[in-house]
This record gives structure tokens, sequence and C-alpha cells, in this order.
């Protein structure tokens, strides 16, 4: 099974943190058998200054997947299938993980395929006659 490792890519605080730590931990996570890094970051310091925005934690993903060569999963904000579909094609992570979308719209999975134009012999015959 593959292991996954949630780590905060950065405090938002001054003296905290920050982004070449997260790298230099993926680096030394590898060997030691971490398969993906879950890119967030904040909420451990209660005076932190969060720059939230869509994709903020994505740029997160993208420089610990280049500069320590892991996998990575992006978080944060994301929302919308071309957003999410932007990111893996871009190259700025392995895998796109969403929670709130999933919770304010537990279809999103379907709504993002018939988004992306995306075609599936796989797709529940339930959710086909539901269109």
């Amino acid at each position: 099974m593959p292991l996954l490792l949630r780590i905060s890519a950065q405090d938002w605080a001054e003296g905290g943190w920050q982004l070449e730590d997260p790298v230099e931990l993926s680096r030394m996570a590898k060997p030691l058998g971490v398969d993906l890094i879950d890119c967030s970051s904040g909420g451990a310091v209660a005076h932190a200054h969060i720059q939230v925005g869509p994709g903020y934690q994505t740029p997160f993903s993208d420089r610990i997947r280049n500069a320590a060569g892991i996998m990575t999963g992006a978080v944060g904000m994301i929302t919308e299938p071309q957003q999410a579909d932007d990111i893996i094609r871009e190259g700025k992570a392995d895998i796109v993980l969403l929670a709130r979308a999933f919770l304010r719209g537990p279809y999103w999975p379907y709504r993002a395929a018939k988004a992306l134009s995306f075609k599936s012999d796989v797709l529940p015959v339930q959710y086909q006659r539901a269109e």
C-alpha cells in the first residue's frame, strides 16, 4: 500500500516553518518509504496570517515535487474541475486531494468528468440515467 505523509509546508508565521524545510523533510522521507507528500499548510500557529485564495497551497506541492523528487498531492481551495486538471497537466502535483469540495458536492467527480468531457466505461449505470 502507498504511504502518504501529510505535512504543513509553511506556517505562515515569521520564524516558522518555511518552504525549504519541508523540501528537506521530503528528501529524508522518500528513502524511508514515503511515496507521496500531501502538501497542506498553516493551522499550527494561532497568530499566522494565511494568504488564502484559489489553489493557494499548490505552489508548495509544485516546489516539493520538483526539488525533492517525490510525488505530491495538492490541496487548498481547489474547487473547479479545470483548476484540478490544470494542476495535474502542468506537473504541479501528482494528485489533487479534495475535502470541502466533496462535502459541498459529493458528486464532484461526476461533475468534473462531465465538465472536462471525460468519457468512461466505468461510470455507474445509476449516474448514466441521471444525466
